[in-house]
């Protein structure tokens, strides 16, 4: 029986991205996205941040590079992998990472850190039927 590994994530890009191209043309961006949760230690509320690696290939990629700064929020989603490599010793590691199948870009593109996006600032994030308070997307329920 087949299995499902599926992540969604909404967080920060932490540097501006940049596209490499494989030895076949096709596109290809590491985004760094910082997660902060607030918690309650105690009397006092502290932040805990995790940071992930996303994947994006193609298109997604190349937009990634227009269109995010750093600081810029996004919605992401795709499967988790772990992939082997070796270092410059010959010694092997492991990289976890999320190869996105969708990549949403929040926000206005005009929060403190995010620059680049127009003189007026006029990029407009792709339309969705995403209701962040409902949890996934409007076309994938079965009814």
């Amino acid at each position: 029986m087949a299995g499902i590994s599926k992540m969604t994530i909404i967080g920060n890009v932490g540097a501006d991205p940049e596209v490499r191209y494989s030895q076949g043309g096709m596109a290809m961006c590491n985004l760094r996205v910082a997660v902060t949760e607030r918690r309650k230690e105690g009397e006092a509320f502290s932040d805990h941040t995790e940071w992930f690696t996303l994947v994006c290939f193609g298109k997604t990629a190349e937009n990634a590079q227009k269109f995010l700064k750093k600081g810029r929020q996004v919605f992401a989603e795709g499967r988790f992998q772990a992939r082997k490599w070796a270092d410059k010793e010959g010694k092997d590691r492991v990289s976890l990472e999320v190869v996105v199948s969708q990549l949403i870009f929040l926000g206005n593109g005009r929060e403190e850190g995010v620059g680049g996006m127009g003189a007026a600032g006029s990029f407009q994030a792709p339309q969705t039927d995403f209701d962040p308070s409902m949890g996934y997307m409007n076309e994938d329920v079965p009814f």
